[in-house]
């Protein structure tokens, strides 16, 4: 049996590399553990962090193609990340200009979330505890 022991990292491709770092680093509050340029590929590898812990590997490549995100595109669908107080994310998020979804409850859990987009519009979730 294969035994898994946690999501190790998820790797997000931008468009626009100071964009992207901005908001993931000032936004969402990331936390920088590595960067790395890579004169090979023309990319910058960002390493970051969640509470101490690796969880996104941010990559620039020169003109990377698009993928589509909406409606429901085949592939990963989106990013969660599990917050406190739902109206206090959207506070502090609608203060930096970032809209967000109308809440929706989870119809299983019954818990409220909402959804934003990141600079390349890859869906990012905010899930109330």
């Amino acid at each position: 049996m294969l035994t898994l022991n946690k999501v190790h990292h998820i790797a997000i491709l931008c468009s626009d590399y100071e964009k992207s770092k901005y908001f993931y680093t000032q936004i969402l509050g990331l936390t920088i553990i590595r960067e790395i340029y890579r004169e090979e590929r023309q990319s910058y590898k960002l390493d970051l962090a969640l509470n101490g812990s690796y969880v996104v590997e941010l990559f620039s490549f020169p003109n990377p193609p698009q993928r589509p995100s909406r409606p429901e595109a085949v592939g990963l669908r989106h990013l969660a990340f599990e917050v406190i107080n739902l109206e206090e994310t959207i506070a502090f998020l609608s203060s930096k200009n970032i809209e967000s979804e109308p809440i929706r409850i989870d119809e299983t859990t019954q818990k409220r979330f909402t959804f934003i987009a990141d600079p390349d519009l890859l869906p990012i979730e905010f899930y109330e505890r």
